[in-house]
């Protein structure tokens, strides 16, 4: 797989380097250093497994050769929607061993998302869970296969039932392959790394391609601003198969040679009692979990004064939230930042920053990228003034999969990447978003693609229009209401119709609208456009 388009001149390249925000390292080669400067140290934990970085070395060592067994070959690209587990992080780096190319993909996903993606990314192996959290996984694989493309390989991670993955990890490779030299498979640090696929304007998937370099940046970056070292104790409840789990619970942990505890699921009570057994020092997810960490049934219970910090991403912080959890760990700093899949986090808080731009800012931006404001004509905006945010630097990744035109209308002729999103300036450089021109809704930190959910409510008998808007949310900041205009004659439908509709066409259930209405008529401007914002009124103002 090749990068579809760079914004990365040579210049660029070259100032990134001597800055120090593209280390020219693979994930693999922080691996092999933390394993030379820590051999017996734990790496990572989850809630059956755990290795040493002697031994995730040794494990990843196997799984490449094994992948080189099944014919994986540099620039391949391998999915799997496995869960927080030992099994992700070992792929992931055997993966980057020979130069394959990972593609991670959420656990949620089921039949539609799903289908989309494997369509697109033509993965030479599929590694999935025989069973996660009760669902089934080989039972929805084989309802999609006529609607897939060849899958010449496939690997059941069993865990609790051995599948095919354990006999694959037991199987010594190196043996068979002890002539082979892994390190002649080791790929330029500019090659193609990860396919992640996020949430378009029209809902449909787009796969972004990332380089070793360009995932480096946000870590390294990250790691300064915070102070992290490898006395640290990093945990990881958001998924691997987003940035901030990626990057922040899986490669960040490795760079610095700290070690990494893992929840497959969040679960506050639990976090509370990992906190105190584990000694974690650091934890990054959405404003939820910390909302729920304050009012965990069993905090009193336990000691968490080792966190020192929260980082907050995807939502605004409420300032009660915050206020209360500095009074519970003192110590604790708690964060909020900004970013995309496309870029990781751009803007974030620094750890001495006030509670007045925790709570009303995105943060600041991080070294090795800039943000700017922009009016429609592309002019600067004063600050307060609310525009257009762009952004660019070194942690941009590297093109869509596809038409590398798709990736081009993404650019200002000046290089500026186009976020989508509305934001304001302050005078200090914090940024605040204020609004998304991308139609999406955001639940616990998690994007639900409104056109998307849209399209499939319209394939329903009894529904003439549908239109989905963010209802505001104590916990989650956001929940999904479809506000709908039934067809003459047509039974009334309830929630529940809604919902058992939406599973039966294989739409993730984080995505299902929360709260329904059957209005006569949408509110339309003249030319007759919808006018959500109307909607997100009656949403705000509906009590059921």
């Amino acid at each position: 797989m090749e990068a579809t388009y760079n914004p990365h001149s040579p210049e660029d390249q070259r100032r990134y380097r001597e800055m120090g925000w593209w280390p020219d390292k693979t994930s693999v080669d922080f691996l092999h250093d933390a394993a030379a400067r820590f051999p017996d140290k734990l790496a990572i934990r989850d809630g059956m497994y755990s290795y040493t970085f002697s031994e995730l070395v040794r494990y990843v060592d196997r799984c490449a050769y094994g992948l080189l067994e099944m014919g994986i070959r540099p620039g391949d690209v391998v999915s799997f929607q496995l869960p927080n587990w030992c099994e992700w992080v070992v792929l992931h780096y055997a993966l980057t061993r020979i130069g394959a190319v990972s593609n991670p993909l959420i656990p949620i996903y089921r039949g539609r998302e799903l289908e989309a993606m494997l369509n697109a990314a033509k993965p030479k192996l599929l590694v999935i869970p025989d069973n996660f959290r009760g669902f089934s996984y080989p039972d929805m694989l084989a309802g999609m296969r006529d609607r897939l493309p060849e899958i010449p390989n496939l690997l059941i991670v069993g865990r609790t039932r051995p599948s095919s993955w354990e006999s694959f990890l037991d199987t010594p490779w190196e043996e068979r392959y002890h002539d082979t030299d892994l390190d002649a498979y080791r790929p330029h640090p500019d090659d193609p790394t990860e396919l992640i696929f996020t949430s378009g304007t029209t809902g449909l998937p787009k796969g972004v391609i990332h380089t070793h370099n360009t995932l480096n940046g946000p870590i390294v970056a990250w790691a300064q601003r915070m102070g992290v070292t490898e006395h640290d104790v990093f945990h990881m409840a958001s998924t691997f198969a987003h940035q901030t789990g990626f990057l922040y619970g899986v490669r960040l942990p490795t760079m610095l040679g700290a070690s990494a505890i893992y929840q497959e699921a969040w679960n506050p009570a639990e976090f509370v009692e990992l906190v105190e057994r584990e000694g974690i020092t650091v934890t990054n997810g959405a404003t939820p979990f910390l909302y729920d960490f304050i009012h965990a049934s069993n905090l009193y219970e336990h000691d968490v004064s080792s966190l020192r910090i929260w980082g907050c991403y995807g939502a605004p912080i409420p300032r009660p939230v915050i206020r209360q959890a500095l009074e519970l760990v003192p110590n604790c700093k708690v964060l909020a930042g900004w970013g995309q899949t496309e870029n990781a986090l751009v803007t974030v808080t620094k750890p001495d920053d006030s509670v007045e731009k925790l709570t009303t800012t995105d943060g600041i931006v991080f070294p090795g990228m800039e943000v700017r404001v922009v009016r429609s004509d592309g002019s600067p905006c004063a600050p307060g003034e609310e525009g257009d945010l762009q952004a660019r630097g070194s942690q941009l990744f590297v093109g869509y999969l596809g038409d590398p035109a798709d990736t081009a209308a993404c650019y200002t002729t000046d290089g500026w990447f186009i976020t989508g999103d509305r934001a304001v300036m302050d005078e200090d450089g914090y940024i605040k978003i204020t609004g998304r021109t991308k139609d999406i809704i955001i639940r616990g930190g998690e994007n639900i693609p409104v056109s998307y959910v849209e399209d499939v409510l319209h394939e329903h008998p009894y529904i003439q229009a549908a239109a989905v808007v963010a209802k505001p949310d104590e916990r989650l900041q956001e929940r999904a209401m479809a506000f709908l205009i039934q067809k003459p004659e047509t039974p009334p439908l309830t929630l529940e119709d809604l919902q058992a509709f939406l599973r039966d066409k294989g739409v993730a259930r984080p995505y299902w609208p929360e709260f329904v209405r059957v209005v006569d008529a949408f509110p339309r401007t003249p030319s007759g456009k919808i006018q959500k914002y109307i909607l997100r009124e009656w949403a705000k103002e509906d009590v059921q």
